[in-house]
């Protein structure tokens, strides 16, 4: 007995005490378990601030009266923590009483976010799942962690911070704070190519979007790594060695290192050229019944003997497709069909022309539109439910509503309907802002010093109408407007719109004297065809030409002072260019008749003609050439003689290297430019890629010619010789952040010794 109390006194002792302690003390106590298939009379809930008992019942799987099942308890444990209501819950006995205690997540009061600059507040609250009034979830915020860093991370963040708080309020609420330590922006140092051998580097990263990172470049947002951009610049790569002929071109890989203190990346592109390929034998194979496929050859844009070029091969498929649809084949299904040679290096291309599937379009589904409202998008669909569905008209539509300028986003698609003959077109957009509100500040050689006022919205309550305010004051030109424009006038693609002006011009420099003009123009136009479009108008204008002083030229004395002009205008304008701003292909002419003297005292009749063609000298079509002509002429009405502001003048920016009015007709003894009632311009321009595209700056080179006769006044005086004006030169011009800035080097290669000529012009604009 001794020894077994010395045992228990001792250190071996102890140990044992305390080991058999733990075992009693986790052992179950007797009755505290229910045991398998004993009854439940009764389920408790505990600890509940906000949510109703019966909302923590509907997700127990046991309830009174149940026998008693351990894997019913696990499974209504697990699906109450799923609901994400609750920090904690235990499932206990009591008697025959089964007890669920939990501990509510807090209501999120607030949710602030401290220490971001670069990213506004609203940015976030657009990505994160946590908002005020929700419950809070540590998997959620680590969920909202991960939402804010991929934010960050597309912006060249890649050292950025977030480390979420809370701050405890009464009743169980909280405030949740992200601090964020944005670090540098993780700009991109270097973008190499391995494998590369018949294109250099520099060539290669003027085709991809991303850009090396420079210190001038701070306004740009391509130079920081985004992993969909480089994506991009995959396929970017391919389509330019596809237009080059190298129809096996791969992109093995494309890796983006970043360096140790996260500040840099560096982009390295391996690719596999391949072989370059030529055009082998182009044909057509046609199953559609009564069609001559002879027809389409003239839609062939792929030759033989030419370099491979796969953009040339889907505009074919798609000339081919809009022939036959203009043709009445609606359901047609042409498929290029290449065999590529690889001994003769040459890619076979058969367009297999077959019978589609008879589709319809059941339903037009607009989408993302929360502003604008449906008609103004389904009036520019080239299709309708009901009609024969048609790649060519979808097409079609989705540039018209691009050309609307009111969505940010286009996407137009096509999806399987109801049934096998239906199909449902989905047009899901993504507006942007149509409101305009600038304050700009400019100059330049014709206007001198400018502060502008504009304020326009296109899409006026989201209808499609457009209102604009302008005010401008410039040293020799002054402008106050209001115009207001419904491009469809009784649900019909009549356009109308009127304008309500004053307008002052400071021609005291040229041709001595001062000209203000107020007026009101009722305009309407609609379409001939999808190319043709007519228009007409009518303005009524008050004009005072005055301050003349008694040095000025005689012809110039002899038109001083009041008079009115009625003036009904007719145009008609054929365009078949890609796009209408920033021009690659294509061409327009338009004609332009106004008639004077329906009421007032001024009469005449003028007739301007113009018109432009743009080829693009690259597959890249960064090299652009185009040449822009006009000719017009105004002759009188009656015995009077055309009015000094009515006629036509030459030089500035219709015929560089000269003088604004520096061409043409002129009193010699007082150096007065006087106008002509004939002029002829033509513009021959090549835009050249400096290698700065991506800052928005190209170069132009020009050759301009025209010439201005034909005045109706008489003297010795007067110097009026139609012949051949020309100058050469180049430019420069910047679409720079804070406005297009141009500057223009001409040199006058033919002109009269009364001309006036001018070696440089500059423009540049400012908005703030």
């Amino acid at each position: 007995m001794r020894r077994w109390q010395e045992f228990l006194v001792g250190k071996r002792g102890a140990y044992f005490v305390a080991l058999f302690a733990a075992f009693l003390l986790s052992a179950p106590a007797s009755g505290q378990e229910f045991q398998p298939g004993e009854m439940i009379d009764q389920v408790r809930i505990e600890g509940m601030q906000r949510i109703e008992p019966e909302t923590i019942h509907s997700y127990m799987l046991v309830r009174a009266g149940d026998a008693y099942d351990n894997t019913r308890v696990d499974q209504s444990l697990k699906a109450l923590f799923a609901t994400g209501l609750f920090a904690d819950i235990t499932i206990q006995r009591s008697e025959n009483t089964l007890i669920v205690k939990v501990v509510e997540n807090p209501i999120i009061s607030n949710v602030a976010y401290e220490g971001n600059t670069s990213i506004d507040d609203e940015a976030f609250e657009d990505e994160v799942q946590l908002k005020p009034l929700s419950v809070y979830s540590r998997t959620k915020v680590q969920s909202d962690v991960q939402r804010i860093l991929t934010l960050y991370r597309r912006r060249g963040y890649f050292a950025v911070t977030v480390a979420p708080s809370i701050i405890q309020h009464q009743q169980n609420r909280i405030t949740l704070v992200y601090e964020i330590t944005e670090g540098p922006i993780a700009g991109i140092r270097r973008i190499s190519f391995v494998g590369n051998k018949l294109f250099s580097d520099s060539e290669l990263r003027s085709v991809i979007l991303s850009r090396v990172w420079e210190w001038y470049r701070f306004w740009a947002q391509d130079d920081t790594y985004d992993p969909d951009r480089l994506t991009f610049d995959r396929e970017l790569l391919r389509r330019f060695y596809l237009r080059n002929g190298y129809a096996e071109f791969t992109v093995v890989s494309a890796v983006a290192e970043i360096t140790p203190d996260r500040e840099a990346f560096f982009i390295t592109f391996t690719v596999d050229e391949g072989e370059r390929f030529r055009f082998g034998q182009v044909s057509i194979r046609n199953e559609l019944r009564r069609f001559d496929a002879n027809t389409l050859r003239e839609e062939v844009t792929t030759l033989e003997d030419g370099w491979y070029n796969s953009d040339k091969v889907d505009v074919t498929v798609d000339n081919i497709t809009e022939a036959l649809g203009r043709a009445g084949y609606a359901f047609v299904d042409v498929r290029p069909l290449v065999d590529r040679d690889r001994k003769n290096k040459n890619v076979k291309i058969i367009y297999h022309i077959k019978e589609g599937p008879r589709v319809f379009v059941d339903r037009i589904n607009i989408r993302g539109n929360e502003r604008t409202v449906d008609r103004v998008v389904r009036r520019e669909m080239r299709l309708a439910e009901g009609d024969a569905f048609n790649t060519a008209k979808m097409n079609r539509s989705k540039q018209r509503i691009e050309n609307l300028d009111y969505f940010e986003k286009v996407e137009v698609t096509k999806e399987p309907g109801d049934e096998p003959d239906k199909a449902d077109i989905n047009v899901d957009l993504e507006e942007k802002s149509t409101g305009d509100f600038s304050i700009g500040v400019g100059f330049s050689t014709s206007s001198g010093g400018l502060l502008e006022l504009r304020v326009q919205e296109r899409n006026l309550m989201g209808k499609g109408q457009v209102l604009g305010l302008n005010i401008s004051f410039a040293e020799r030109q002054q402008e106050q407007s209001l115009s207001f424009t419904e491009p469809y006038i009784f649900g019909q693609e009549i356009g109308g719109g009127f304008d309500l002006f004053r307008r002052s011009f400071d021609e005291s420099d040229f041709s001595s004297f001062k000209l203000e003009q107020v007026g009101f123009t009722l305009r309407g136009g609609y379409r001939l065809s999808e190319s043709l479009r007519e228009g007409w108008s009518y303005t009524i204008q008050r004009d005072d030409l005055r301050d003349v002083p008694s040095f000025a030229s005689r012809f110039v004395r002899d038109q001083e002072g009041n008079f009115t002009s009625s003036i009904v205008g007719h145009t008609i304008q054929y365009d078949q260019r890609d796009r209408t701003v920033k021009t690659t292909e294509g061409y327009y002419t338009a004609l332009k008749t106004e008639i004077a003297g329906l009421g007032g005292n001024v009469k005449f009749l003028r007739n301007t003609l113009n018109g432009a063609v743009f080829y693009p000298l690259d597959t890249d079509r960064r090299w652009i050439a185009s040449i822009r002509s006009s000719i017009g002429y105004i002759q009188e009405i009656g015995n009077k003689n055309i009015r000094i502001n009515d006629r036509y003048f030459l030089g500035g920016e219709n015929l560089r290297g000269f003088e604004d009015n520096g061409a043409g007709p002129r009193d010699i003894l007082t150096n007065d430019a006087l106008g002509g009632n004939f002029v002829y311009t033509t513009s021959f321009e090549v835009k050249v890629p400096l290698g700065l595209d991506a800052n928005g700056i190209l170069g132009v080179l020009f050759l301009d010619l025209g010439s201005l006769t034909d005045l109706d006044e008489e003297g010795p005086e007067i110097r009026d010789k139609a012949s051949l004006r020309m100058s050469a030169g180049f430019g420069i011009a910047w679409e720079s952040p804070f406005g297009p800035i141009r500057g223009d080097f001409g040199i006058p290669i033919l002109k009269e010794g009364f001309d006036e000529k001018e070696i440089f012009r500059f423009s540049f604009g400012r908005v703030f």
